[in-house]
């Protein structure tokens, strides 16, 4: 059984909250981009974006996440956004610190956090913005997953189809991923090699384009199958997440 899109969302201009800038943050926010270009060339509204992130560009960024020499010292979502809408022509936003330091009105927020303290955070705060969906993407040294989910079911439950199934949150189906017991490692790296042994080259590539895949169904199709997907560099695997009762 499917899911499907409100009916909104494909007839004006989505809004999208994406939080961090990072490995998989910089990759997709150029995604997005590219994403938002074919749907208005196919009638959509289109989509606008505004990046959220705390931290400047350092060294050991370069070459795993979108930045260069010249971007070092720089705010990452500035860097990122200004470069997106000089390319595409765009007016996304951008802002240099925490997602709540803002007043938010997103219809989805993308999360591309590297913590459970920071995806808790969100989860306890984001039933404040009036957001519908929520997509999570994270990844450890060569594995990863993406999940989309719902914060709130949509009100007007006569304008979906019957057979409209609606999704679960992301951190209730992988609890896990703001469990904030477990101890993490958040020191930062000094250089490209030292990142490196901390995670494969392109395994954020790897978890972005099922997301991407995932949004590019829902928004150009209105309905959706699969809303996750489980990626393993080292097997060469990606296993889907069906929507419930839905088809793999």
């Amino acid at each position: 059984m499917p899911h499907y899109l409100p009916a909104i969302m494909l007839q004006q201009q989505v809004q999208i909250a994406l939080v961090g800038c990072g490995g998989n943050g910089s990759q997709m926010l150029t995604g997005l981009a590219r994403l938002n270009h074919a749907l208005v060339a196919l009638g959509h509204p289109g989509l606008a974006v505004y990046a959220f992130d705390p931290d400047v560009v350092s060294e050991a960024n370069m070459g795993r996440q979108m930045f260069g020499a010249f971007d070092v010292g720089s705010p990452k979502a500035h860097v990122l956004v200004n470069r997106i809408n000089a390319f595409f022509g765009l007016a996304w936003r951008s802002h240099f610190g925490r997602y709540e330091d803002e007043a938010s009105a997103f219809d989805m927020m993308i999360v591309c956090v590297d913590s459970a303290r920071a995806r808790r955070d969100i989860q306890q705060h984001v039933r404040n913005f009036r957001a519908h969906y929520l997509m999570d993407l994270g990844n450890r040294a060569a594995d990863g997953q993406v999940i989309l989910g719902e914060i709130r079911p949509t009100h007007d439950k006569s304008k979906l189809q019957q057979d409209h199934v609606e999704l679960a949150s992301p951190y209730s189906i992988l609890p896990e991923l703001v469990d904030t017991s477990v101890p993490e490692d958040d020191t930062p790296s000094c250089g490209l090699a030292e990142a490196l042994e901390r995670q494969e080259l392109f395994v954020n590539q790897s978890i972005v384009t099922p997301a991407l895949s995932i949004l590019w169904e829902l928004f150009r199709y209105g309905r959706i199958t699969w809303h996750g997907a489980f990626v393993n560099l080292r097997t060469g695997t990606m296993r889907p997440l069906p929507v419930k009762g839905g088809a793999a």
